[in-house]
């Protein structure tokens, strides 16, 4: 028989939400084990049980938010350090891109909004951040098989070899990379396509094969696309949407 495993931990790995809003239905009852109502918190079940969340929680989930946002140079994702700012404050009403679709504005859609994977300050393009931890563990979590793709434009010479190491065959930090697609764009333009985001990956690839990065744009996340969204607007992702 198989170890039981924490409730919130299982919610969380099979994408229904967060650990931290796992924790919270739990609290509140909205999560049933097998048809029985389990509210009480480090509860611990069988891995193959079946989870059903209540109304309450489908309906709260629903009314959460994820916005693309077309970041520009100069704008970190995550926390600022002292005289930098975040890539959240452009997310105003000023800056919603008027062809985008999605929800009317509110201030509410603020609350909680964190970016899901980061993007260098000097670097541009697709940022997502969201109100919706499933989002974000589909696109941050180690297992994720979401892919990125980016366009960078580099300064030196590559080689057959050096474009195969890019490929397959670099390590970071003492531990080796994922598979990557890389190939030239045009001439002085490579093509990446990652399905991880270490700090600064695709400028320390470069550099271990002789490369200056000079620009870097993200141009997708899995199935959604940066598109005509102009630098520093954002829109809404649609219900039409998935990653």
């Amino acid at each position: 028989m198989a170890e039981p495993v924490r409730l919130s931990k299982l919610m969380a790995e099979r994408g229904l939400c967060s650990r931290r809003e796992a924790d919270l239905y739990i609290d509140r009852g909205w999560v049933y084990v097998d048809g029985q109502k389990v509210d009480t918190l480090g509860t611990k079940v069988d891995p193959g049980c079946d989870i059903r969340l209540a109304a309450e929680a489908d309906r709260q989930q629903r009314q959460r938010v994820t916005v693309l946002l077309h970041k520009p140079v100069g704008y970190v994702s995550g926390q600022p350090e002292p005289g930098y700012t975040p890539a959240v404050a452009l997310i105003t009403r000023e800056n919603l891109y008027a062809r985008g679709g999605g929800p009317a504005f509110h201030p509410a859609h603020l609350k909680g909004l964190a970016p899901a994977g980061r993007l260098d300050i000097d670097s541009t393009g697709l940022l997502v951040l969201t109100q919706d931890g499933r989002i974000a563990r589909s696109l941050i979590g180690d297992d994720s098989e979401v892919e990125k793709e980016y366009l960078v434009r580099v300064e030196g010479r590559l080689g057959e070899e050096g474009l195969r190491l890019l490929n397959h065959g670099l390590s970071l930090d003492g531990h080796r990379l994922r598979p990557a697609k890389v190939a030239w764009q045009n001439r002085d333009q490579l093509r990446f396509v990652l399905k991880e985001g270490r700090k600064r990956q695709i400028r320390r690839m470069c550099e271990l094969v002789g490369l200056k990065v000079v620009g870097l744009k993200r141009v997708r996340i899995g199935r959604v696309r940066l598109g005509d969204l102009p630098p520093g607007q954002w829109r809404y992702l649609r219900e039409d949407e998935r990653f």
